[in-house]
């Protein structure tokens, strides 16, 4: 079960990501932020992310899982420090949470591909179930813990970063006793005989990549962000404080760990099933918009945290099953750099409110995930998902 080790190595840095989350409110009040700068604040993670991502990957397949993904999570450990000495400096947030899309780009590139080959032996999905489980317990886990921390404990926007620190620190320990699993005597052999250099996918797969497995990359971050993100910012709760908007937040994303290992059951469907709950979550979530009826939120948070979740797992088998050989890394660091556009949608829903309402952005998104299901039914009938 040596793959336990990884996972919980990617669920330590994952649990970082979102631990600012339910601090937005707080630096909001100290701050006298709009909800503009506050999503660029939790947006630009992604400008940081999506590079790493893209280098992080390829540069694994060259050098090996380890020579990574080791220093990542050290890094892990140093964003969430930085958080703590931010204070009240924009400034400051800003660049820690830019170091923060960097960190977690590297590791959980290279972590995802490293749990999917050390789960070889378990058969096909089982690597992405495991990746996708570690990332949407710790997406999940983070914003609870700091939330209910940064309500009743003291140094709210210092104590959360410093437990996550903690967190890092164990999984360190176990990833330092992972073994490689890239053969770097073969990719050195191959390179001395300048063997061309392999395609990302494989032949014949291009407009899969295009029109299914980029969209539902976005679906994974688009559908939970927006309800613990945007909705908060732009809807006034019924019971609204740091408490409840953690609360929210892991309840979401802990939707998106429970449901993970359904992918076993649903198999080609998987995808299917995550954007048709992603867009009943977008409905649901419009509705409240409307009407402000605690109802409605309550069956959205899960809603969109399941879709998203599924949304991952899918992705990542679809990943595994795509990827030409010695392309893993790089064709995963792919999906997850689209994955993280949909931390945009925020933004782009609290400008677009700003002009309309926040009912209309919510609406629209419902209809494209519509879309994009029913361009997925084919597919998944097809045996392709």
């Amino acid at each position: 079960m040596i793959w336990k080790r990884a996972v919980f190595a990617l669920f330590a840095v994952a649990a970082g990501t979102n631990v600012p989350t339910p601090l937005l409110l707080i630096y909001q009040d100290r701050l006298d932020l709009s909800a503009e700068v506050l999503t660029a604040l939790f947006g630009c993670y992604a400008a940081g992310l999506v590079p790493a991502l893209l280098l992080a990957g390829q540069l694994s397949d060259r050098l090996g899982r380890r020579q990574v993904a080791i220093p990542g999570i050290v890094l892990s450990a140093l964003a969430s420090l930085a958080f703590a000495a931010a204070g009240d400096s924009l400034t400051l947030l800003f660049a820690a949470r830019f170091l923060q899309g960097v960190v977690s780009g590297v590791v959980f590139s290279v972590g995802s591909a490293w749990v999917g080959e050390l789960s070889l032996a378990s058969g096909e999905g089982a690597g992405g179930r495991r990746a996708a489980f570690a990332m949407t317990a710790g997406f999940s886990l983070g914003p609870l813990t700091s939330g209910l921390l940064g309500q009743y404990a003291p140094a709210p926007t210092v104590l959360p970063y410093l437990v996550h620190t903690v967190l890092v620190a164990v999984g360190l320990a176990f990833a330092v006793r992972l073994p490689e699993t890239v053969d770097l005597q073969q990719r050195r052999d191959a390179g001395t005989t300048h063997t061309p250099a392999a395609p990302l996918i494989r032949p014949g797969d291009g407009l899969l990549v295009l029109t299914v497995l980029a969209p539902v990359a976005v679906c994974v971050y688009a559908f939970p962000s927006t309800v613990i993100n945007a909705v908060p910012l732009l809807v006034e709760l019924p019971y609204g404080g740091v408490a409840v908007t953690g609360v929210l937040a892991g309840v979401t994303l802990g939707a998106g760990t429970v449901v993970a290992g359904l992918q076993r059951r649903l198999t080609r469907w998987t995808a299917v099933v995550g954007v048709a709950l992603g867009t009943a979550g977008y409905g649901c979530a419009a509705v409240f918009a409307e009407t402000g009826a605690l109802p409605w939120l309550v069956l959205a948070a899960p809603l969109l945290g399941a879709g998203g979740g599924l949304c991952l797992a899918a992705g990542l088998t679809l990943t595994a099953r795509l990827a030409a050989p010695a392309r893993l890394g790089a064709l995963t660091s792919l999906f997850l750099a689209c994955a993280y556009v949909g931390f945009a949608a925020p933004f782009v829903m609290a400008v677009v409110a700003r002009a309309t309402s926040a009912t209309v952005p919510l609406a629209a998104a419902a209809v494209l995930s519509a879309v994009l299901a029913v361009r997925l039914l084919p597919v998944a009938r097809a045996g392709r998902l």
